[in-house]
């Protein structure tokens, strides 16, 4: 009977051993066939662009072809879910937004946003830029503040939807302001931006990139941009920050993460390559002028960035008594 336990013990020891070892031989042959990141929105937007940018960069980098698989709906969370179930092999990687952050609060979900995913990599950092209809008089945020102060509810906001992340920063700046606007949720940024334009609505706060061209025609006016400090590409336009109120700091970005228990060795080769990648030249040429930059960094630091926003807009969520479009 000793020998029997001896033999089982040792048989339990090389088990343990080999699973250290088999992942190492995974990441040792990793890749061998093609990858795919999945993109829980439509094409054309700039979640889309991201994934299709990261794509390109596997592809070159990795030696295997990358496809982007668009699975929009439910607010990203049809895709969402059918990501972080896959195999986790590294052969499947997932888009995330700002919308992944909010979600939690508003939909109850069949996974858990931190203990079902592995942080693989920041991609990008945008701005977003708060934006008015000429029409409203307001020349500085301070101005529609106080605008908005004085007749509550009479200022309306456009939206990309009722929960959208365009909707949660928005009412986290007029909550910080303690103001109080009218919400118009749209079905996506675009119609937002037409009725924007049109003077359906007075305000919109959206990424740079959508809205900057608007700016410069002189067909909207913009007060403010989201993050801490101005962007180098508009210089010019002061940071909500600055315009009086100091704690707000909000970033638009996207990322990438993988089903849970993805080995280690793998998320850590396709970080390395994604950070090569994000440096070129090239991409930063061509992102500058939209004031969305390349990211990169590492697993635990997008990690820590998924963590905390999701915190941070749940209460967003919660104070504004926030529910489902």
């Amino acid at each position: 009977m000793a020998i029997h336990r001896r033999h089982f013990a040792l048989g339990a020891a090389a088990s343990t051993l080999a699973s250290p070892l088999h992942v190492l031989a995974q990441a040792g042959a990793f890749p061998n066939h093609p990858l795919r990141i999945v993109c829980p929105f439509a094409p054309g937007g700039g979640s889309d662009f991201m994934a299709r940018t990261a794509a390109q960069i596997l592809s070159e980098r990795l030696g295997q072809p990358t496809i982007v698989e668009n699975r929009p709906g439910a607010g990203g969370m049809l895709g969402t879910e059918y990501a972080v179930r896959t195999s986790p092999d590294g052969y499947t990687l997932l888009l995330v937004a700002g919308s992944y952050t909010v979600n939690p609060a508003l939909y109850k979900l069949n996974f858990d946003p931190v203990k079902d995913i592995a942080p693989v990599i920041q991609l990008s950092r945008g701005a977003y830029v708060l934006c008015v209809n000429p029409k409203v008089p307001a020349k500085s945020l301070q101005e529609l503040l106080d605008l908005a102060r004085r007749q509550p509810g009479k200022l309306s906001f456009a939206s990309a939807g009722t929960g959208s992340h365009l909707h949660i920063v928005t009412e986290y700046l007029f909550d910080m302001a303690k103001v109080k606007c009218t919400h118009v949720p749209y079905k996506g940024t675009g119609p937002a931006i037409n009725d924007l334009l049109a003077g359906t609505v007075d305000m919109l706060f959206a990424g740079t990139e959508a809205l900057m061209q608007h700016v410069k025609a002189g067909r909207l006016r913009a007060l403010a941009v989201g993050t801490r400090q101005r962007l180098a590409a508009y210089p010019d336009i002061p940071s909500v920050a600055e315009s009086g109120l100091p704690d707000y700091d909000v970033i638009a970005w996207h990322g990438l993460v993988a089903p849970r228990n993805v080995p280690p060795a793998i998320v850590a080769r396709i970080n390395a390559e994604l950070n090569t990648g994000l440096r070129h030249k090239d991409l930063e040429a061509r992102l500058e002028p939209t004031g969305v930059s390349a990211a990169g960094g590492t697993p635990e630091q997008f990690g820590a960035l998924l963590q905390t926003e999701i915190v941070r807009y749940g209460k967003v969520v919660r104070d504004a008594d926030i529910k489902p479009g």
